[in-house]
């Protein structure tokens, strides 16, 4: 039982049923795309009187009523922090990007408004106590149809990858104006409530506004200012700022309590006013919002959930009123904001979307319910009427735009205004599987895809292999409008690196704040920063873009930015996290490199690729295996993976690299042939690129070579080898050697042991280069699946036969897997 001495015992029972609840509802309703909210609504329903509050002793020894202060009150507690960041996430700018739009979507609140003052008043008539003020009761319900919850809003958008369409873009803006014209109304009506006379409204009414301008102006020029004085803005929040920002939070609270409305608006009212540059306010957000999401939150919708009693729904007339009360509020937002859509200029399609997301609720229609409630003017059985329509209809938002707006239809956002992306057919492939189509320039656009920072040293050195030594062009910074888009300069003769940064989606606040925010990650986020600097540095032509997607969203995204970048090559570069395993060492001999390769095995091999040895953590190794193959198949150009073995920055060469290419056949090693000898268009490069006869046999490997692929071999192999890229003539850095003997894959790892001994003594890396798909038998490797067979094929489908026996060496100091553009078959 509940004792009121000790109350944290149980409030930590309750927290866990709490947060479990939700937590595993929300995992199923992922599944599903539905938003976290349903979820957190739901389990709230579940525990209270609904569904489990029906066992005999759960609410008694559970949720005992003297309990349920001590929970309201760290609820309340966590939603004043909650609003704080809902006042950090609306950006104003937002909204004067598209203020024509953004006013005309927003004004159809009058008729949802109109919609609930109709159905207000049956509901009065049936429902509610006379002795009730009736206007009170028809502005809560007015408000209440009123409301479009901006935070789900945003999830929905993102959950259906709606935040870079034009659509996207313009309910992103009424939702900021929506929300804050609900959040007015709904002061307004809290206020009347609480006043009792509309005297005493208007003096309360006159105290919020007055405390509004305080904190817009003064209070807002000094946060700024210490925010800057603070180093804050240059480099996130710091401990003093952050704690200025908190008491400022539930000082601002105190007052719009005491002056007669909620204090929740005083944490409003405080993240609307926080500084705005580089990204501070999503580092604000970052810092609280873990805790308010998981601990916090849940709980108040517990709370809504103790007060729902779908029980009471026990006759046919309260069925017929909660299915009128779904109706009318969504015609009221799908027909106000539709219609004005359409006014604007939106076809009938986007403009049925947008009516549709609208329609979005949340957790602020059930701030309002439960103001209503504690005020005595909704009754337990009209309020669970309305707790069960927010459900219904966020649950309904998102499968009702999927049919009304499916993808094929989307049309996307660019740096220009009113312009969607032309698909553009992209340049033959290198690897082409014709004479005629055989490489005749090079690689000119060339993407380079950065998610984390140990992505850099790969990505620089790339960028530096891939600058043409006729290339003096500055890099330039580039400032798009959305999205941090920046076009390709071709004004000069070297290669145009596009740095696309991506990064990753989550249920967070702040996540959702960088998605619709991209444009400021592009000049604030250090990756980005520290790349273009080196690009400056060392004179090379360099755009930058930002893309904020889910996990399994980062491949559309790519695939996207290629199109709209006209590349024709995917650069990909990865180094894995630091390894239990002992790093590689060049011995002395090669026959001692070969005998301590040999005795790896495909779990090291796999660990190292995948997750740096950490065997136990085969999640993440997995989800990163999806995202390379999801690459491979979905890439329009030809792609470059780059895995960087060399891991000690004391030994970086100065003295250049020497790449070493075997060269089997088929079209992923053309690609890499030809990629080779643009490599050696630069200085300090040389390459020795040998062509392997291997036994006829072995043709039966690969599932890429067809009949004619030994003369196209052939033609690929004397054209460069005599004529090089281009025509230009072959580069005296090259060295072609064809070997007529049959060699094995311990011939040929010995070979590049030899090599990278010999390499190293001249102060050089030796860079392997490998085509995906080779015509090599699984023989040649077949060691590699003595102790793990299902990793080291999940590691050969990922990256190849060939790549997979070479990273599980001591050989070279990094591999580049190429995979030609075309279609794509797993190995098997």
């Amino acid at each position: 039982m509940f004792n009121a001495e000790e109350p944290l015992k149980l409030w930590i029972v309750q927290l866990g049923v709490i947060v479990v609840t939700s937590q595993f509802l929300a995992l199923i309703l992922s599944r599903m795309r539905q938003p976290t909210v349903i979820a957190e609504i739901a389990a709230g329903i579940i525990l209270g009187p609904t569904a489990l509050g029906r066992i005999p002793g759960f609410a008694e020894y559970i949720f005992p009523a003297s309990s349920i202060p001590y929970l309201s009150l760290t609820a309340n507690i966590g939603l004043i922090l909650f609003l704080f960041i809902v006042g950090l996430e609306i950006d104003i700018s937002t909204v004067r990007r598209n203020a024509r739009i953004s006013a005309a979507i927003s004004s159809g609140i009058i008729l949802s408004f109109s919609l609930g003052a109709l159905m207000s008043l049956p509901l009065y008539n049936y429902f509610i106590d006379p002795s009730t003020n009736y206007s009170h009761f028809l502005l809560f319900i007015g408000v209440s149809y009123s409301i479009t919850a901006f935070p789900v809003l945003c999830r929905i958008l993102s959950s259906l990858k709606l935040l870079d369409t034009n659509v996207g873009v313009c309910v992103l803006s009424a939702g900021v104006g929506n929300d804050i014209i609900g959040w007015i109304l709904l002061a307004f009506v809290v206020a009347l409530v609480n006043a009792g006379s509309g005297y005493i409204a208007i003096q309360v009414l006159f105290g919020i506004l007055v405390w509004t301008l305080v904190l817009m102006f003064p209070v807002r020029i000094a946060l700024h200012w210490f925010a800057r004085r603070s180093g804050s803005v240059e480099n996130g929040p710091s401990i003093t700022f952050l704690t200025v920002t908190v008491l400022l939070v539930f000082a601002s609270a105190y007052l719009t309590d005491y002056i007669g409305v909620q204090a929740i608006f005083g944490g409003f009212l405080v993240g609307l006013i926080i500084p705005r540059e580089n990204g501070l306010t999503i580092s604000l957000a970052e810092k609280l919002e873990d805790v308010v999401t998981i601990v916090f939150l849940p709980l108040y919708f517990t709370i809504s959930g103790l007060s729902t009693n779908l029980g009471l729904l026990d006759g046919p007339l309260s069925w017929i009123f909660l299915a009128g009360i779904v109706i009318t509020d969504w015609l009221g937002k799908f027909c106000g904001a539709g219609l004005a859509s359409r006014a604007m200029g939106f076809q009938w399609r986007e403009a049925a979307t947008i009516g549709t997301l609208m329609t979005s609720k949340g957790l602020v229609e059930l701030i309002v319910l439960n103001i209503g409630l504690q005020a005595g003017i909704l009754t337990p059985r009209v309020f669970s009427m309305f707790v069960l329509e927010a459900l219904i209809l966020t649950f309904s938002t998102s499968p009702i735009v999927e049919a009304l707006y499916p993808v094929k239809l989307r049309l996307r956002v660019t740096d220009i205004p009113n312009r969607t992306v032309a698909r553009q057919e992209i340049t033959p492939p290198l690897g082409a599987d014709s004479i005629q189509d055989f490489p005749a320039s090079h690689y000119s656009n060339v993407i380079v895809v950065l998610d984390k920072l140990e992505h850099l040293p790969g990505a620089m050195s790339i960028a530096k292999l891939l600058r043409s030594p006729a290339s003096t062009t500055r890099a330039i910074d580039n400032s798009p409008v959305i999205k941090g888009e920046a076009e390709l300069y071709n004004n000069h003769n070297g290669t145009n690196i596009d740095a696309l940064r991506l990064i990753e989606l989550t249920d967070r606040t702040s996540a959702y704040m960088k998605s619709y925010r991209a444009d400021l990650l592009h000049e604030a986020d250090p990756i980005l920063s520290i790349f273009r600097s080196f690009a400056r540095l060392n004179g090379m032509p360099v755009a930058s873009s930002v893309a904020v997607a889910s996990r399994n969203n980062f491949a559309a995204c790519i695939v996207d930015r290629i199109i709209e970048a006209d590349a024709q090559l995917l650069f990909l570069p990865w180094l894995p996290p630091p390894s239990s395993s002992p790093p590689p060492v060049i011995t002395a001999s090669a026959d001692l490199a070969i005998s301590a390769s040999t005795q790896s095995t495909a779990s090291r091999a796999f660990d190292y690729l995948m997750h740096g040895g950490s065997a136990h953590d085969h999640t993440s190794a997995r989800l990163h295996t999806h995202f390379i193959k999801d690459i491979f198949s979905q890439s329009p150009v030809d792609v470059a993976l780059f895995i960087d073995k060399r891991r000690d920055l004391d030994d970086v060469s100065l003295n250049g690299h020497h790449i070493f290419l075997p060269f089997f056949g088929g079209p992923d090693d053309r690609c890499a042939l030809a990629f080779v000898l643009q490599l050696c268009m630069g200085s300090n490069v040389t390459a020795t690129a040998m062509r392997i006869e291997i036994d006829s046999e072995c043709d039966s490997y690969t599932d890429q070579i067809d009949s004619s692929g030994s003369e196209i071999d052939d033609v690929c192999w004397e054209k460069l080898s005599t004529h090089g890229p281009r025509g230009m003539g072959c580069s005296p850095h090259v060295e072609f050697i064809t070997s007529f003997t049959k060699m094995t894959m311990e011939d040929i790892r010995r070979h590049v042991a030899n090599e990278q001994i010999t390499q190293a003594q001249s102060g050089k890396h030796l860079l392997a280069v490998l085509g995906r798909s080779s015509r090599l038998h699984r023989r040649y490797y077949s060691g590699l699946l003595q102790e793990n067979i299902d990793v080291a094929s999940d590691l050969e489908d990922t990256i190849g036969a060939l790549a997979s026996a070479f990273l599980d060496s001591n050989t070279a100091d990094g591999l580049v897997v190429i995979k030609s553009r075309g279609p794509f078959v797993w190995t098997q």
